[in-house]
């Protein structure tokens, strides 16, 4: 028998269903928060790859950050991502917020990308 899903999985699955059918051909920007962290990826859903990953978790943010999980560490983190994704090619995503509002920590990390290059 199947689990029951969480209701911030169902929305995360809602918002990637609708990103499936708008997105184009575009890779995923993924979001994933916790208390503590927050982290970002770059997906390729067609080759199911991860192209870019950064977060607050990794060494260098966490001696640059005073906390990692605030809006100022999910803005750092989002110039990150972006700068790892234009490295990787990628200068086009869609925003999958994961479930989560379009507020706050998540807002952040989606206007450090969008300062850092990223198109969406």
């Amino acid at each position: 028998m199947a689990r029951k899903l969480s209701p911030r999985e169902r929305r995360a699955a809602r918002v990637r269903r609708a990103i499936r059918k708008k997105g184009g051909n575009r890779p995923r920007l993924s979001v994933f928060r916790s208390h503590k962290y927050i982290y970002a990826q770059v997906i390729d859903d067609k080759k199911g790859h991860t192209l870019a990953a950064a977060s607050s978790n990794e060494p260098e943010m966490r001696k640059k950050l005073k906390s990692t999980g605030n809006v100022e560490a999910a803005f750092e983190v989002g110039k990150l991502i972006a700068e790892r994704a234009k490295k990787a090619g990628v200068d086009k995503v869609v925003f999958d917020r994961g479930g989560y509002l379009y507020h706050g920590r998540v807002k952040a990390l989606a206007e450090g990308a969008r300062e850092g290059g990223l198109d969406f």
